[in-house]
């Protein structure tokens, strides 16, 4: 690896000679080390923590062509209001042409508004299509710009392109943050998953995601894990830290426990806040909040205890 980041994408060849250089991934270790931190066991006080930490850390999402503007008010006050004093969410994530109706929906309750942008899911557009999309969400209220890359380019080798799309749509984002979707269950192997962390995070990601949620395998534990280093790994090169947000199947408490686990043994313990990671689901809050009944009064609810997500 070079000295000094500064030079690293000067060039396709310099980009591509450093992330080439970045240490190859060991496959089966990373698979044997998420699952064994996957069967950590969390009870009683310690779970209850845990489940509140992990509400306040989702991102709660719907990103159907079915949206309507009511769908979208409905799961705004569910996030500022899960229920039963649980802590408010994170953030609501919308497409742009919603991002209004979710502003004035959250408004004065902390929770965030995100978008996603750039062509979502496939990224199969123009960088102007790209940075007009991103500039229009951000225009309407976005706090938080979710954007994907160029897989295509990416797989192809043309980093610099990548590159250069996300420090087009960075620029584009103002003082929104920007989160950069990998889509991993595209990427192929573990190493392309490390190269594309670094990548994003090289042209100024705020947090590297892993999935849009709409291409199997998503968030797995072992991808996530590997996010998790390169986060580290980069904060202890330059200095800047980042967010992590695995997204797209993580559905029940057990899941979200497990990502919490993984953050603390991996990158530690400044990433344990919805600042620095982020839990994306459409309908885990229901099992958190189902999860977090039970501790509290002994008895399982229903999912028809509380509201669809």
């Amino acid at each position: 690896m070079t000295t000094s980041l500064a030079d690293v994408a000067a060039s396709g060849a310099t980009l591509r000679a450093f992330l080439h250089g970045l240490p190859g991934v060991d496959r089966v270790g990373a698979d044997q080390r998420a699952a064994m931190l996957g069967t950590r066991s969390i009870k009683t006080t310690a779970k209850a923590r845990a489940i509140d930490l992990a509400i306040s850390m989702v991102d709660l999402t719907t990103l159907e062509g079915a949206d309507t503007r009511g769908k979208v008010r409905a799961m705004c006050v569910k996030a500022v209001h899960p229920g039963g004093g649980a802590p408010r969410v994170a953030a609501v994530c919308v497409y742009p042409d919603l991002v209004p109706v979710a502003v004035e929906a959250v408004a004065g309750s902390g929770v965030k508004v995100a978008s996603v942008a750039t062509a979502f899911p496939s990224g199969r557009s123009s960088l102007d299509v790209k940075v007009a999309d991103t500039a229009f969400a951000v225009a309407a209220g976005a706090d938080e710009i979710d954007m994907v890359i160029d897989r295509g380019a990416f797989l192809s080798g043309d980093y610099l392109k990548v590159y250069e799309e996300i420090v087009a749509v960075k620029a584009a984002c103002g003082e929104a943050h920007l989160k950069v979707i990998l889509e991993t269950g595209e990427l192929v192997t573990y190493d392309n998953v490390r190269r594309a962390s670094w990548l994003a995070m090289l042209a100024g990601a705020d947090f590297i995601k892993t999935s849009t949620g709409k291409v199997s395998p998503a968030a797995t534990l072992p991808v996530t894990l590997i996010m998790l280093e390169a986060v580290r790994d980069f904060r202890d090169r330059t200095g800047r830290q980042v967010g992590v947000k695995p997204a797209g199947g993580i559905r029940t408490t057990k899941d979200a426990i497990k990502n919490l686990v993984l953050v603390q043994e991996t990158a530690g313990a400044d990433w344990l806040t919805p600042d620095w990671f982020r839990l994306g689901a459409s309908s885990l809050l229901n099992d958190l909040l189902m999860q977090r009944e039970k501790l509290a009064t002994g008895r399982y609810a229903g999912p028809d205890y509380f509201t669809l997500d």
